[in-house]
């Protein structure tokens, strides 16, 4: 699928999800924030001005947020997100409005909605995991013109085509091709057992 189908995912299925930044000495801070609009390339969200979060975004200039939908752990789908973002300032504050009216219960007056702006995630990369499915669907994509870098476990061609890793794959997704495994990147947890049990250290991670 296309990355704007999990651009719309986030806003749309989720919504409220846990963000983290970085504070004035690096240190992880999680907050909660609604993502408000997407274009299908890029997503949106406001924050006030006065807050701390603001500062965090305004001195770092990224975030990583992660949420989940569904019933339970078994029957889920999560999907994350981190990449680059940018303050636009008040102008799209009547889309966000638009697109989420609960936020004139929060910011009801003119005055009030004075202390708001606007933030583009505008580059990044994110991922897929959907745990509803046998197995388990992981998929990577980026957006906003991010460069997609693969990840993984991986199997080289010191493979001697054992099949110890298949043993171990809780995912059962290595298959024996020529004589090789290979692991269907697509279905993997990435719990990295088929490394760890290889013998001649063919699996390695990207």
């Amino acid at each position: 699928m296309k990355s704007s189908y999990y651009l719309n995912y986030i806003v749309e299925q989720i919504h409220s999800v846990v963000v983290a930044t970085t504070d004035e000495k690096n240190l992880p801070v999680t907050c909660v924030i609604d993502m408000m609009y997407t274009d299908n390339n890029s997503i949106y969200f406001l924050t006030a001005t006065g807050k701390n979060f603001y500062k965090r975004l305004k001195d770092k200039g990224y975030l990583a947020l992660s949420g989940k939908n569904g019933e339970d752990t078994m029957h889920c789908v999560s999907v994350s997100i981190r990449g680059n973002v940018r303050e636009l300032g008040r102008d799209m504050l009547p889309v966000l409005f638009e697109k989420n009216p609960y936020m004139l219960e929060i910011y009801p007056t003119s005055e009030s909605i004075h202390a708001l702006t606007v933030f583009q995630i505008y580059e990044g990369s994110g991922e897929w995991f959907d745990l509803s499915k046998k197995p388990i669907e992981r998929v990577s994509f980026t957006f906003g013109g991010a460069e997609k870098s693969e990840s993984g476990y991986f199997v080289t061609d010191n493979c001697i085509g054992c099949e110890s890793c298949i043993l171990v794959c809780p995912q059962k997704c290595i298959d024996m091709i020529d004589n090789k495994a290979v692991i269907r990147q697509n279905n993997c947890l990435r719990c990295g057992n088929c490394a760890e049990i290889c013998p001649v250290g063919a699996v390695v991670k990207r």
